[in-house]
């Protein structure tokens, strides 16, 4: 049987792009079950409220909620359990050195399958405060007006 190729998106967290700045992403495997790939394969899982955290030198991701396989039995597994991430120990380093920094988390980005293995993207992020979220919305309708206004130009309607 071919190993399936390419990148297929599972889940995204739109909202911590609006909530956070981004400083830094990373790519990270995850430790899960066979119910949990399955489940994952389906197309259900959910990062809202999901976050990195630090425990005995590596990193975990709380909160991510991928549940229970149907066809699963006894040997199903927990909801919102605690999964293990991996990434390279320099990686790990890096992180811990930005995440001292005020402010400063471990936020799930998006969950994919890349070329048949189950990855996360996670960023090194710095919450916004409420005027950053509005000026980023003036700077973007601002940039959209502009784009339409480019369009009608091209079209010789202006």
């Amino acid at each position: 049987m071919p190993r399936e190729q390419g990148r297929k998106l599972v889940a995204s967290n739109r909202k911590a792009y609006h909530d956070y700045t981004i400083l830094d992403t990373y790519e990270a495997g995850m430790v899960l079950t066979g119910t949990e790939v399955k489940s994952l394969r389906a197309g259900r899982s959910s990062l809202v409220d999901a976050f990195g955290h630090e425990k005995d030198g590596e990193i975990y991701l709380h909160g991510m909620h991928i549940p229970e396989y149907t066809q699963g039995t006894w040997t199903n597994h927990e909801p919102r359990r605690p999964r293990k991430l991996l990434l390279h120990r320099e990686e790990i380093h890096k992180m811990l050195g930005k995440l001292r920094d005020d402010g400063v988390t471990l936020v799930p980005l998006s969950v994919y399958f890349h070329n048949g293995y189950a990855k996360v993207e996670i960023g090194v992020a710095k919450g916004k405060k409420s005027y950053d979220k509005r000026q980023d919305m003036a700077s973007r309708d601002a940039q959209r007006e502009i784009n339409r206004a480019m369009g009608r130009r091209a079209k010789g309607m202006d």
